[in-house]
């Protein structure tokens, strides 16, 4: 049995051997995940206990669910969470549709270069950082010289304070990240669209379907399950929009609907006079629980409808 066992390893480290550079090739990438993102994992643990820098982690005091109790009653609470699952479902059902609608588009243009000039133009933004895409927007609504209120004043109209009026953050926040990732988003579809069969769209054209038939008969059932799937990885992310561009885009006017729970976690645990980090560490681990309960729960509802599902 055991002979058996080492014949069958040593078997394995030869086949192994011979594609080693594959192995090469994904040794870094793991090393990456195991170390940056399982490796933190031990340190969660902190949301259990009062932490104390001094005495490390298993030398702090165990306290339970003490820390996930004074989130949840917290007067912050409601306010923050209304304002991330807000927001975060505003992106979704804003920005999911818009890369297929643009990608169909395109996968129906006449001309290669005013195809090719499109993609290239969208595409563009999505390589600007959020720190340079934070200061675009605050020069373009600058309330006395942005472009967008000058304009608004050649109208004749009064201008308005976009930045700090906290009813317009939402939209001002899905309406750039539209513009940044629609032309990263549209390649995946595009890539779907190419690998759909001519044939189908042959046999279309022969029994008189019109671009409008073929979109819906042919396009959207081929690119259907790449859809579904980036649906339920996008769902998983409902809590975890980011601090970055959010943090950049808040000022004291807008806080009431700006503040979400990545930015109160960095406030709470990075910037303030005593850092709390045990308590961060707990509503980061609640985040992370919301996160995968969805997801669990969308990709078992998509594969109930007959959908493909991630597993």
């Amino acid at each position: 049995m055991v002979s058996g066992t080492r014949a069958g390893f040593a078997q394995t480290l030869r086949q192994m051997a011979k594609v080693w550079q594959l192995y090469a090739l994904i040794a870094l990438p793991l090393a990456y995940i195991v170390i940056f993102k399982y490796g933190p994992m031990y340190g969660a643990q902190i949301a259990f206990k009062d932490f104390s820098v001094t005495r490390g982690i298993l030398g702090s005091g165990w306290v339970g669910f003490e820390h996930f109790e004074r989130f949840f009653r917290s007067y912050e609470f409601g306010r923050i969470l209304r304002n991330t699952v807000g927001l975060s479902l505003y992106s979704l059902l804003a920005g999911f549709p818009l890369p297929i609608i643009f990608a169909l588009s395109l996968n129906y243009a006449g001309k290669r270069l005013f195809k090719k000039s499109v993609q290239m133009i969208t595409f563009a933004p999505y390589f600007i950082s959020v720190v340079v895409l934070a200061g675009i927007i605050l020069q373009f609504l600058a309330m006395r010289t942005g472009i967008v209120n000058l304009i608004i004043g050649w109208l004749g109209f009064e201008h308005v304070n976009f930045m700090g009026t906290p009813g317009y953050f939402k939209t001002i926040y899905v309406v750039s990240e539209i513009w940044q990732t629609i032309g990263f988003n549209c390649v995946i579809y595009i890539a779907a669209l190419a690998g759909i069969d001519p044939s189908q769209h042959e046999a279309a054209i022969v029994d008189g379907a019109s671009k409008l038939q073929r979109i819906l008969y042919v396009d959207l059932p081929g690119i259907l399950p790449i859809a579904v799937t980036l649906f339920i990885l996008n769902t998983g992310h409902v809590l975890d929009i980011g601090f970055e561009k959010v943090l950049l885009l808040q000022n004291p006017l807008n806080l009431r609907t700006s503040e979400v729970i990545d930015t109160y976690v960095y406030k709470q645990g990075l910037t303030a006079m005593v850092p709390q980090y045990d308590y961060t560490a707990a509503i980061g681990l609640f985040k992370s629980v919301i996160g995968l309960a969805l997801l669990l729960t969308v990709n078992k509802v998509a594969k109930k409808i007959g959908q493909t599902g991630l597993w």
